[in-house]
């Protein structure tokens, strides 16, 4: 029988994680969260004592961090997405050292790439601002601990959008703004990226904690496509209030302006999980529209 730990399972993607492992047959699925959850624990906040109790009662086959701070102190980001990762990493050597680890990593740890070169999991990491950095750190430590022989995976997010996306992120930030009858800023509206649907990303982290054999430290998961930043807003305008005025001339942030373009190369995810991408972004933006 599979038993999953799963931490951060009440965020935007943890919720479509936590439902692809309880949909497994004869699954235990243990989730931890700062909230609404079996158990409430800040992974970021935590002492090491804590997390080995907690592996030691729970004896997952496989964790699942699904917990990442995007905005804060340097202070802030350094702890959620680095010595927390840390922490737990030391707790699953001494208390479940058979568990498979899955780490939810992100595309900002890639920074500026080529434009028109889908990113491979060989690309050079240059990322940009504090989140990528610390978010690159942490995928650091999984790849350390898989070279010490810990059964551990950092998967690389790209633009993860659909039913329960949040403000901080393009498409939730525009869905708020029509929601709240407000004018829509966006800076970056030429900038090109990788959207993938957060279901998709959930199956693959699924597939990721369940599938036998030994897995490479760095998966990407997008869907593969390029995309506009522009189309997202368009399309998103003319399903809730056509005609919409929108400005795109506002203020870059540290962490994506300097990024022009990104899209993932998926081929080592499908080769290695079996895994691809089943949402279109038009459902994806329809979904988080009506799921607001």
């Amino acid at each position: 029988m599979s038993r999953f730990l799963l931490i951060g399972g009440t965020g935007f993607i943890g919720e479509h994680v936590r439902a692809g492992l309880s949909a497994i047959r004869g699954s235990e699925v243990f989730t931890v969260s700062r909230e609404r959850a079996e158990s409430r624990l800040d992974l970021t906040t935590a002492g090491q004592r804590e997390l080995t109790d907690l592996l030691y009662e729970t004896a997952p086959t496989a964790v699942i961090n699904c917990v990442g701070v995007m905005r804060g102190t340097p202070i802030e980001m350094t702890q959620a997405n680095v010595v927390a990762t840390a922490r737990l990493l030391a707790a699953v050597a001494r208390a479940a050292p058979k568990a498979r680890v899955v780490h939810v990593g992100s595309a900002a740890e890639y920074g500026a790439v080529l434009e028109g070169r889908p990113v491979t999991e060989d690309t050079p990491c240059r990322p940009v601002g504090t989140y990528g950095m610390t978010k690159l750190g942490g995928t650091e430590l999984i790849r350390a601990a898989a070279e010490d022989g810990v059964d551990a995976v950092s998967l690389r997010v790209f633009n993860a959008v659909g039913p329960g996306a949040s403000a901080d992120s393009l498409a939730g930030r525009v869905v708020e703004c029509l929601r709240e009858g407000r004018e829509v800023q966006v800076a970056g509206a030429h900038h090109v990226r990788d959207f993938v649907d957060v279901r998709d990303v959930a199956d693959a982290i699924v597939a990721a904690a369940t599938v036998r054999g030994p897995l490479p430290p760095v998966l990407n998961v997008g869907s593969g496509r390029a995309t506009a930043v522009t189309d997202v807003v368009s399309t998103l305008i003319d399903l809730a209030a056509p005609g919409t005025p929108v400005v795109t001339d506002g203020p870059l942030d540290e962490k994506s302006g300097a990024v022009a373009w990104q899209c993932a190369d998926v081929t080592a995810v499908s080769a290695t999980l079996g895994w691809k991408p089943s949402f279109d972004l038009a459902t994806s933006l329809t979904d988080l529209w009506t799921s607001c």
